[in-house]
Parts: structure tokens; C-alpha cells; sequence
């Protein structure tokens, strides 16, 4: 089965609002482009995936997915995930796509054995939530418009009501290193806590640290 990996990543300038209490605006820029830079190179190391989709109008993020061997889809509005999410379900339907996986740039701890679990797992729709088990962190969709996407707080619940509602199947499962992002202070020190972050995040928390 055709898997393409869907990367929406917001302008780094942007990214994280959350973090500011933690990280200052330069550098949480830089901590944005360390994170997405961890999770492409744990991507490229998932056998089951055919490619990956970064889509973004962030010229560094851009950058980094051509390093990675990704191809980028322009997202010239960058109104939301939802939307950023289409703009790369439209790329990849175009590209034969039979199944794609979504998921963030913030997921620095991203384990390559955890995406081919849920690679295996059968289902027309596998939501992989957050650690605290309300947002979805993750969605594998089989066909790729199996459902309507519906990012945001809570998502957890509408991805499961969508599912039932179009009579497909659903499974939530969860995975340590896909359920750990970072939005909030709190979650970045969940992410320290565990130890097993990417090389390009952990030297940037260390530089960080030192200043």
C-alpha cells in the first residue's frame, strides 16, 4: 500500500506561541526548525513510508524537507493545520497516494519503530493521540479522504465521531514518541524529562540552556 507522510509546518516566526513563557521568540524559532528538522530525519528512516509532504510557506522548512529528500507543497495562506493538511492530502491523491499519515513537526522524540507500528495497524482511520489523550497528535487515513480532518483542541473525540459517522473503521492508539509534542512549557519539559530526544532539538536545548 502507497503511504506518503503529510508535514504541515507553520513560518517559524509563528510556530509555538505557547512557548514563549519558556523559549523567547529568536530562539524558539530556532528550537521550531531543530524539531522539524529531528522528526524529517526519523521519517527517513520509516521503511514503510513511500515519501513525505512538508507543506509550508517557510523558506528554512522548505530547505530542510529538499535536504531530506521531501518534496514541499507551498502553503500560501497558512490559515490552520486543517487547511495545510488538504493542501497535502490534494498532493498526495494526486501522486497515487492509497493511504497517508498526518502528523506535526513537534514530535522531537519521534521513534521510526513507532511510525511502523502504526503503519501495521489495520483500520481505515488510527488516531494516535496526545499524551494527555484529547488532541490527536497523529492520524493514518486509509483512503487518504477516509474522514475530514479536524485538528485543534479535542480533536481526539470528532476524529472518532467522524469515523463512526461515515462507517468506517477506527482504532486509537497510542505511541510514546508520537504522543509527545511540544505546545507548552509543560509539554517541552515532558519531552527533556523522557531522555530521548533528536540530536538537532537536544543541542539546541543545550545551547539554550547555556545562554
Amino acid at each position: 500500500m502507497t503511504t506518503l507522510a503529510i508535514l504541515p509546518v507553520k513560518g517559524f516566526g509563528r510556530a509555538k506561541q505557547r512557548l514563549r513563557a519558556a523559549v523567547p521568540d529568536g530562539p524558539r524559532a530556532g528550537l521550531v526548525e531543530a524539531m522539524v528538522g529531528d522528526v524529517l530525519a526519523a521519517l527517513g528512516e520509516v521503511e514503510g513510508l513511500a515519501g513525505v509532504i512538508v507543506v509550508t510557506a517557510e523558506p528554512a522548512a522548505a530547505a530542510l524537507a529538499h535536504d531530506a529528500g521531501a518534496e514541499v507543497v507551498h502553503d500560501p495562506t497558512e490559515v490552520g493545520q486543517n487547511e495545510a493538511v488538504e493542501l497535502g492530502i490534494a498532493r498526495a491523491c494526486a501522486r497515487g497516494a492509497e493511504r497517508v499519515l498526518l502528523l506535526p513537526g513537534d514530535c522531537p522524540a519521534l521513534d521510526p519503530a513507532d511510525v511502523e507500528t502504526l503503519l501495521a495497524t489495520a483500520a481505515s482511520v488510527v488516531v494516535v493521540p496526545d499524551r494527555h489523550g484529547t488532541g490527536t497528535n497523529s492520524l493514518l487515513l486509509s483512503p487518504p479522504r477516509a474522514i475530514a480532518t479536524a485538528f485543534g483542541p479535542g480533536s481526539r473525540a470528532r476524529h472518532e465521531a467522524a469515523a463512526h459517522a461515515a462507517g468506517v473503521s477506527c482504532r486509537v492508539l497510542a505511541l510514546e514518541t508520537l504522543g509527545m509534542d511540544a505546545d507548552t512549557p509543560e509539554d517541552l519539559a515532558a519531552l527533556q524529562a523522557g531522555g530521548r530526544l533528536g540530536v538537532r532539538t537536544l543541542a539546541t536545548l543545550e545551547r539554550l540552556a547555556r545562554a
